[in-house]
């Protein structure tokens, strides 16, 4: 379900969170925090039923953003498709850092970018431990949010990803 013209999410929406993914808004509650009343969204994470509790007066700020649109989706592959880069020769914890930075961004493009860098730097040396877990962490997020924006089987997107690198 698509976020209302109103900027609010409403039970049952899906959502993206930064570096957690997608998730549903199972509810809407008002608790008290340090004394004050807040409104919270509970939004369960879709890959590890996780709970989190985003303050809704703070959505923008946590980065808390509908799922892509299917026009954007081709964006995305396009991003993956793309070979004409140069990736750092920097060291791999630079690397590492600079790549969760653009992971907690939320944005699909940033996490394609990560998972395309990750994916054609792996044919060239071993990945770290570190290396490793964020391409797994980058293709789970690009393959759970692709799936829900085209509306098609996670194992049809995950075809789709590998493909893509198989060339």
């Amino acid at each position: 379900m698509k976020r209302q013209a109103t900027g609010e999410f409403r039970v049952g929406d899906i959502a993206v969170y930064p570096a957690h993914g997608v998730g549903k808004i199972s509810s809407i509650e008002h608790r008290e925090i340090s004394g004050s009343k807040q409104r919270f969204y509970i939004m369960k994470i879709m890959d590890n039923g996780m709970t989190i509790m985003v303050p809704t007066k703070n959505v923008k700020n946590v980065g808390l953003r509908e799922v892509i649109g299917e026009d954007q989706v081709d964006i995305v592959y396009a991003i993956l498709r793309e070979r004409d880069i140069s990736i750092d020769n920097q060291t791999w914890n630079r690397r590492y850092r600079e790549y969760m930075d653009k992971i907690r961004t939320g944005s699909i493009y940033e996490i394609a970018e990560v998972l395309r860098d990750l994916m054609i730097l792996r044919f060239q040396k071993e990945l770290s431990f570190g290396e490793r877990k964020m391409l797994d962490t980058a293709r789970n997020l690009i393959i759970k949010e692709l799936s829900i924006a085209e509306d098609i089987e996670e194992a049809e997107v995950t075809e789709k990803v590998d493909e893509i690198f198989e060339s």
